[in-house]
């Protein structure tokens, strides 16, 4: 397990900026945390690590945001905040996400779905420290 502390948003950005570049397309990445922990910010440090150029923002109300990326890959955004269950999460395709060898998912609120979320994602804690700074801890075990 990995753990950083950042001591602001560009910090949280850079962080996950720095982990996009090291992972490969086809990887599950699960993001938790309060509401304003910071799961948005990383989100977006993340997509411009990828090579997302427009804006980013958290898909809350429609569940999944879809980036394409250089080389024909695609950064899928998910937010499961309104999703109730890991039956709703699959008749949604949430599966399909998962499955894309050229995609990178990113995956806000995964508890909401339970064991959907594949056994090798890469799981990542963002917790809020104070009012500028998060500890961010990586499990890519």
């Amino acid at each position: 397990m990995k753990k950083i502390i950042t001591y602001s948003e560009a910090e949280t950005e850079n962080a996950a900026f720095e982990l996009a570049k090291k992972l490969s397309p086809g990887c599950v990445l699960t993001l938790n945390g309060d509401l304003g922990a910071g799961k948005t910010v990383f989100a977006r440090g993340f997509a411009r690590g990828l090579g997302v150029t427009e804006a980013v923002s958290s898909p809350t109300y429609t569940i999944a945001q879809e980036y394409s990326l250089p080389g024909g890959n695609r950064l899928y955004h998910l937010d499961l905040y309104r999703i109730s269950s890991a039956e709703s999460a699959l008749a949604f395709g949430v599966d399909e996400f998962f499955d894309d060898p050229k995609g990178f998912a990113l995956v806000e609120w995964p508890e909401r779905i339970g064991n959907v979320i594949p056994d090798d994602a890469i799981k990542i804690s963002i917790r809020h420290l104070d009012e500028n700074s998060r500890e961010i801890s990586i499990d890519d075990r």
